[in-house]
């Protein structure tokens, strides 16, 4: 039987932008924990191994493979809900701030280490997360505004508007 009436849906509501966007903080988070990981346990294994006298070298390598960790993280989970340009220039674009947030916590390292003399597992751990530390916040406004962005103003608009004369789709 057909009839005239509409079908009524109950609607779920749509997040509020403050929800995505906690939402991408908790994930990049959690991307960013897991790079952590991966960052401070490869440079530990490389200065307390092969790399003992070579403290900045052991820095770049481990922040290059904890970088790599993040781009796969954070492409395919955290943003991947912001996808307007093509890959090879979010890969771009997202290595190029990531070697320069590697290259001031490799230059604070270098720095507490050969020029304040603050040596031992202590202080090179303590520095490393330092360093790691003082790329975070630049590297999650970097990714969100240019690497993974979507039009913001969009995003905006779309969260706005609900049209609520729109037929309900039931499949």
């Amino acid at each position: 039987m057909i009839t005239d009436y509409p079908l009524l849906v109950q609607q779920t509501p749509q997040p509020t932008l403050v929800q995505r966007l906690w939402h991408e903080v908790a994930k990049f988070g959690i991307v960013g924990a897991v790079s952590f990981v991966v960052d401070m346990g490869l440079f530990n294994l490389l200065v307390n191994g092969a790399m003992d006298s070579k403290i900045t070298t052991a820095k770049i390598i481990s922040g290059a493979v904890a970088t790599g960790v993040a781009w796969i993280g954070n492409r395919f989970w955290t943003f991947r809900h912001r996808r307007n340009r093509p890959v090879h220039h979010e890969v771009a674009l997202f290595f190029l701030v990531n070697g320069i947030a590697l290259g001031v916590s490799a230059l604070w390292v270098a720095f507490t280490h050969y020029t304040l003399g603050l040596d031992g597992p202590v202080w090179l751990n303590v520095n490393a997360f330092i360093g790691i530390g003082l790329g975070t916040l630049f590297r999650f406004w970097t990714y969100r505004r240019f690497i993974f962005s979507a039009d913001l103003e969009d995003e905006e608009n779309d969260l706005a508007l609900v049209d609520r004369h729109t037929p309900a789709r039931v499949d």
